[in-house]
C-alpha cells in the first residue's frame, strides 16, 4: 500500500512491529506434530479440539497462569507431560527471522521501536531468550501483560502511550489485515506485512530512514 500524500509529509517518531510472521516466522503445525505421538489426537485433530475452547485466548490475555494452561492443555488433549517438556514442544513453532536485525538495530537508533504482539508467557520467554533481534526494542506491548488482544483498541492505545507520540506519528506493520485495519481505526499509519523488502520500501516512501548516506549502495535513491 502506498502512503497517502499527507502521510508522506509526516514526521514519524515511532515504528511499531508485530512479532509472529513479521519479525519471526512460525508454524503452529510444528507444535501439533510434536504432540501427535504423545496424545490420542492426531496433529490434524488438535486445532479443532482447541477451537472448541478459549484455553489459548485466555492464556494470551493473561487470564491463565502458565502451569494452569499446561494442565488445561493436558486435560483437553489427553497427554501427561512435565511443564518443561510441554513448554519446549509448545515453543518449537518458531523458525527463522524475517527482517534483518541490522534494519531493526538502525531504526532503533533513530526512532522509538515498539513491539506489539498477541502472545503468551511461555512463547515470549522462549523468543526473548533465543532471538537477539528483540533486544533493540524500547518497549514491549504483549497481550498477556496488557490483558487485551488485537484487534481490541486497548492494546493499540497502550502501544501509543509507550511510543509517546500521536497516532499519525507512528508506523505499524502486521501480517494480519484485520489487525492492520484496527490500527488504522486508532489513527495509526499501518500496512500489511508481506516481505522485508516490501516493508523497507514502505518505510522509504514515508521518509523513514535507517542508514547513513555513506552506507548507501551506488544507485540507491536518496531518502
Amino acid at each position: 500500500m502506498a502512503p497517502t500524500e499527507t502521510a508522506s509529509l509526516l514526521m514519524y517518531k515511532a515504528i511499531i512491529f508485530d512479532l509472529g510472521r513479521v519479525l519471526i516466522n512460525f508454524d503452529f503445525a510444528r507444535g501439533y506434530q510434536a504432540l501427535d505421538p504423545l496424545c490420542p489426537y492426531s496433529a490434524s485433530e488438535i486445532p479443532g479440539r482447541l477451537a472448541t475452547t478459549r484455553i489459548v485466548e485466555d492464556f494470551e490475555t493473561g487470564l491463565t497462569e502458565p502451569p494452569d494452561f499446561v494442565a488445561q492443555m493436558g486435560a483437553l488433549l489427553g497427554f501427561s507431560l512435565s511443564y518443561d517438556r510441554f513448554c519446549a514442544i509448545w515453543s518449537c513453532i518458531f523458525m527463522e527471522t524475517l527482517v534483518p536485525e541490522s534494519l531493526i538495530e538502525t531504526l532503533a537508533a533513530r526512532y522509538r521501536l515498539v513491539l506489539l504482539s498477541n502472545t503468551n508467557a511461555i512463547h515470549f520467554d522462549m523468543v526473548r531468550e533465543n532471538y537477539p533481534i528483540l533486544r533493540h526494542f524500547h518497549d514491549l506491548v504483549l497481550s498477556y501483560e496488557v490483558r487485551a488482544m488485537k484487534p481490541r483498541p486497548e492494546i493499540y492505545q497502550r502501544a501509543l502511550e509507550l511510543a509517546g507520540c500521536l497516532p499519525q506519528e507512528c508506523f505499524y506493520t502486521d501480517d494480519i489485515l484485520e489487525y492492520v485495519e484496527a490500527a488504522r481505526r486508532c489513527g495509526i499509519d499501518a500496512v500489511q506485512f508481506q516481505t522485508a523488502a516490501q516493508i523497507a520500501s514502505e518505510l522509504e516512501a514515508r521518509g523513514i530512514t535507517w542508514q547513513d548516506e555513506k552506507n548507501r549502495a551506488p544507485g540507491e535513491n536518496a531518502r
